[in-house]
């Protein structure tokens, strides 16, 4: 089993935060590499739509909004794995000023080693939060 995970300080309260990306269908509202999100079998599953055309398809296994975190696996994608379950999670940062947001993964490679398949998705972690900070410190500054 393959992992990847990435955590990022933000300078908002949790329940901002969590406003902005709590939502299973908004993905497209804070992370550039997703253009569109469309939710089906009542809202737990989302058809999401990347830059170059291809359709990944995720199914919401869990949600808490109390801990303001959720679930999810892959049903199907490009990317050379199975097994995917991911965990998005908001919650105040160490120092209390702030939140700090959580998102990992755990999944099987098929075809490529586990480095490799890490590295997808490390990619795809860090940069997603590194957007999502961009736009909270947008917000900050004006």
């Amino acid at each position: 089993m393959a992992q990847a995970s990435a955590a990022i300080d933000i300078p908002a309260s949790p329940n901002e935060v969590w406003q902005l990306i709590g939502g299973f269908n908004s993905l497209p509202d804070w992370i550039g590499y997703i253009l569109k999100s469309e939710l089906s079998e009542g809202g737990r599953v989302r058809h999401l739509a990347n830059p170059q055309g291809e359709t990944i398809v995720e199914r919401l296994e869990k949600f808490d909004n109390t801990t303001r975190s959720y679930s999810y696996s892959i049903i199907k994608s490009p990317f050379p794995i199975t097994g995917y379950l991911s965990t998005l999670h908001v919650k105040p940062s160490a120092d209390g000023k702030g939140a700090r947001v959580e998102w990992s993964g755990t999944f099987k490679p098929t075809g490529v080693s586990d480095a490799e398949a890490s590295k997808i998705f490390q990619t795809i972690f860090d940069d997603g939060l590194k957007e999502l900070a961009a736009r909270f410190e947008q917000q900050a500054t004006k």
